[in-house]
């Protein structure tokens, strides 16, 4: 087996030893990494030598938060995160529509309520670009859908219209529906009339736009957060058109409703307990369940202790009593339990639920997780560090530029405790970083831009928020790498640059260390390698 030696660069291998000269890699894995004599010595004279010249080597990144489907249906919308106004928001539209009239619908997704006159939506404003077909905008956070009249109308949404539960029909003064719908009203209505219109074909297509996305950006390996029977289907194609591999290595969590029947809770449970047995290849894997607690700080709907700025609270999609029985049988099933929790009551009924579950179930492995941790009352990240649970982050959702309307929700000193990544690494507990794609751009070099400095990747023109809560970028690299593979039970095999493990990893054409972290803005990833495999080649080294 010929081997390949990686050198004249700087290598990080997020490992014990964090800095390497030469990085040999042979079949799928890793046989040295460190000095250049070293290299030689391992890969024999027969080797074949990679000049990076001067490039940086990382570990693959592993993106522990993302939705796989979704962000491939993203790339094929029209983005709206950037459209700082009404009227930027009304002529994209426009654009959208001329550029396919015979379309059913317009779709896009990404826009801020802070682009919004007055935060405050309405189907009228999207009538007065688009009105004869329907239009479904998804919010930046996903937590929300915003339509137009003609898609009230398809959906068949009426004064009479009751919300479900968890979630609420936006209304006007006279009762009307207002063309907001918030939480489970945007995925009972939006979400599951949308996946019936959508045939495999249109699936398999979002999801290669995403695998793509990824190969060339540096990730290989993904953590989807919603999986369902169409996304696992429609990944088991992507695997058997490639022989049953894949260029990423996907970990996913069942998505698990709450119908407010706690049979009906538990037959999830144990549905994604099967899925768990027979959907485990390398490639391909089920490895938990996952639970949304609350909704978003922007759309006032994450559970808060106490109220946001304009009085109103949120109560939480799972209360204790329905979420505690579900979460002991994953824990006891075996499975990772995977808590959406942006609020602070939010994670404190995710931490009290997860206590009660080793309580009951008693001393057994077990890595849960909560994922966002918007803002986390003081004392949270202790008690998870007791308890073992991983610290789910996203950098890019402290991105200044879409900060402000999540500052005026809160309005008070809970604004200064927001995204206090440190806390967590001070605490002990496991911190895993990722984009929460679709909900945010999925490349990882910006995301880390971010976390190390606390500025704008999206508008250099924003003031750094809380850079207190900024982290050295090694530790951000590593938060990324290393720790995100590891939060999916993969930390012996992959995620570090060592001797034994997996030769995942991205070659970037900039040295963000001797360069900068404003770098990583322009910086671009050159090659992809997934199990020794070349998965994204720029054609440059």
């Amino acid at each position: 087996m010929t081997a390949t030696i990686y050198t004249g660069g700087r290598i990080f291998t997020a490992g014990a030893e964090p800095w390497a000269e030469a990085l040999v890699v042979a079949g799928d894995g890793v046989v040295f990494a460190g000095d250049a004599e070293g290299a030689r010595a391992a890969a024999g004279t027969e080797a074949a030598v990679v000049d990076l010249d001067g490039r940086l080597l990382l570990p693959g990144f592993t993106d522990a938060h993302t939705h796989l489907v979704m962000m491939g249906e993203a790339l094929g919308r029209v983005g709206l995160t950037d459209a700082r106004t009404l009227a930027d928001i009304q002529e994209r539209l426009r654009s959208a529509r001329a550029a396919q009239p015979d379309a059913a619908r317009v779709l896009g997704r990404g826009w801020l309520f802070d682009s919004v006159p007055g935060g405050r939506p309405t189907a009228a404003m999207i009538d007065a670009a688009v009105a004869d077909v329907p239009v479904y905008l998804d919010a930046n956070d996903y937590h929300s859908c915003w339509v137009n009249s003609a898609a009230l109308a398809e959906l068949g949404i009426t004064r009479d219209t009751p919300d479900p539960l968890g979630g609420r029909i936006g209304r006007d003064a006279d009762g009307e529906p207002d063309g907001m719908l918030y939480e489970t009203a945007a995925q009972t209505h939006v979400w599951a009339f949308l996946a019936d219109q959508t045939d495999d074909t249109a699936r398999d297509a979002a999801v290669e736009r995403t695998l793509a996305a990824y190969a060339a950006t540096g990730v290989t390996g993904a953590v989807d957060m919603a999986f369902d029977d169409l996304g696992l289907a429609a990944f088991q194609r992507a695997a058997e058109r490639r022989g049953g591999h894949l260029p990423v290595r996907v970990a996913a969590h069942w998505f698990v409703e709450n119908t407010g029947d706690e049979a009906a809770n538990l037959a999830q449970v144990a549905r994604a307990a099967e899925l768990a047995e027979t959907v485990r290849s390398p490639w391909l894997r089920i490895v938990g369940i996952k639970l949304v607690i609350d909704g978003v700080i922007d759309a006032c709907t994450a559970a808060m202790r106490h109220p946001y700025s304009n009085g109103s609270n949120a109560q939480p999609i799972w209360s204790l009593a329905d979420i505690t029985p579900v979460v002991a049988a994953a824990d006891a099933a075996g499975l990772q339990v995977a808590l959406h929790a942006i609020g602070d009551l939010a994670s404190d009924i995710a931490l009290d639920a997860l206590e009660h579950a080793a309580a009951v179930n008693g001393d057994r492995p077990r890595r849960h997780r909560i994922e966002h941790l918007e803002y986390a009352s003081p004392g949270t990240a202790e008690r998870m560090a007791r308890l073992g649970v991983t610290a789910s982050m996203q950098p890019v959702h402290a991105d200044p530029a879409i900060f402000d309307n999540w500052a005026a929700m809160l309005g008070d000193e809970r604004v200064d405790r927001a995204f206090a990544w440190p806390e967590y690494v001070d605490a002990g507990a496991l911190l895993a970083f990722s984009t929460d794609a679709p909900t945010a751009p999925h490349e990882a070099l910006p995301n880390m831009y971010i976390a190390a400095t606390r500025r704008s990747a999206l508008d250099d023109s924003f003031t750094p928020r809380h850079p207190q809560f900024a982290l050295p970028l090694a530790q951000a690299l590593g938060h990324a790498t290393r720790d995100a593979a590891a939060s999916v039970g993969d930390g012996a095999t992959r995620g570090r640059l060592e001797a034994g493990l997996a030769a995942d990893f991205a070659i970037i054409d900039a040295d963000p260390f001797a360069d900068g972290p404003e770098s990583l803005l322009t910086a671009r990833v050159v090659r992809t390698v997934v199990a020794g495999a070349t998965r994204y080649d720029a054609g440059v080294l």
